[in-house]
């Protein structure tokens, strides 16, 4: 009798502000994740998060199949070797639909944008992102929590203290930092310029993402900014719902690229041919290079990435002149 082969995944989000990564086992759940800055340099933090996965679960355990996610999926799923690469909008909600087969609405915010997920029957028939106003993304509370000297992981615990939050103009974060200073002239206590800060971010989320969105419960809150349990308050205030926030809170992206990776293999049953380069990415050299093609007026901006010297891929091009991808 054959034993049969416990298999993983590996899923791997990189966003503007974090880099996040999971393995998962065939039962899609959690062995082990990583969450860190990008810090602006996606390949560099790529690397660093396999490291950091590698040391915690060991380089001998085999990945049957990578998926990548995420802002800079493209260029993520180049370096990992990636079976599959997908849109953030797909991997939040596959992640979110294991947890809660029932959910119907998903709120994610991360530190640079911010998403809404409509889901009905367990299919995406609606969603929405903002990508421009940084007064609706976790960037908002980091700005203020600077100004204010004040740890952003204590926010969520003073806004809670506060029993009378004070109206903060939260729809630019200009006019918020003017306005908080304000409020901070007159004499307001700190844990109520907090609270209003959260339901001024809650308020602009709902009055922007949300607007024209059919929120119904249950309604998931993930992303780094869920971990604020002032932020929680402030949207079941204004929804009159209860907020439901997942364990894994703040990798889910990355969980739900490890179950794109998985049903895609299953979905082709092939196990032993993954793409992924393995857990020596860490030590390879990849080196990103552009110039510009003059070979038309649309003056294209090419992108090349190399492994260890080897061009791996190549991109740009309105025509695919360019183009290299596998």
């Amino acid at each position: 009798m054959t034993q049969s082969v416990e298999r993983y995944y590996l899923g791997v989000d990189v966003g503007s502000i974090s880099t996040n990564l999971a393995v998962i086992d065939q039962s899609k759940e959690l062995i082990d994740s990583v969450y860190l800055r990008t810090e602006g340099r996606p390949v560099n933090s790529v690397q660093k998060g396999i490291k950091l996965m590698r040391d915690k679960i060991g380089e001998d355990l085999d990945i049957s199949g990578a998926g990548s996610t995420g802002s800079a999926r493209k260029l993520t799923g180049v370096i990992v070797g990636a079976d599959i690469v997908k849109n953030e909008i797909t991997a939040h909600a596959l992640a979110s639909l294991h947890y809660n087969p029932d959910i119907q609405t998903v709120m994610e915010i991360g530190g640079q944008d911010s998403k809404i997920i409509i889901i009905r029957n367990s299919i995406v028939v609606d969603f929405a992102m903002n990508t421009v106003c940084a007064a609706g993304t976790g960037s908002f509370l980091d700005m203020q929590a600077s100004r204010l000297d004040i740890p952003i992981e204590n926010f969520g615990r003073l806004a809670l203290k506060s029993e009378n939050a004070v109206s903060i103009a939260g729809r630019c974060t200009v006019f918020a930092e003017s306005d908080m200073i304000h409020k901070q002239q007159l004499g307001h206590p700190t844990e109520d310029i907090i609270k209003g800060l959260c339901e001024a971010l809650a308020r602009n989320y709902l009055n922007n993402v949300g607007k024209g969105k059919d929120i119904k419960p249950p309604i998931m809150f993930q992303g780094g900014v869920a971990a604020n349990a002032g932020m929680r308050e402030a949207f079941e205030k204004y929804l009159e719902k209860e907020i439901l926030i997942p364990e894994y809170y703040d990798v889910m992206g990355a969980i739900g690229a490890a179950i794109l990776a998985q049903e895609d293999k299953e979905r082709k049953k092939k196990h032993t041919d993954s793409k992924f380069f393995g857990w020596d990415i860490p030590d390879m050299k990849f080196n990103t290079t552009g110039f510009e093609c003059d070979g038309c007026p649309n003056i294209c901006e090419i992108v090349e990435i190399r492994k260890n010297e080897e061009l791996i891929a190549r991109w740009g091009s309105r025509c695919g002149k360019w183009d290299v991808a596998d």
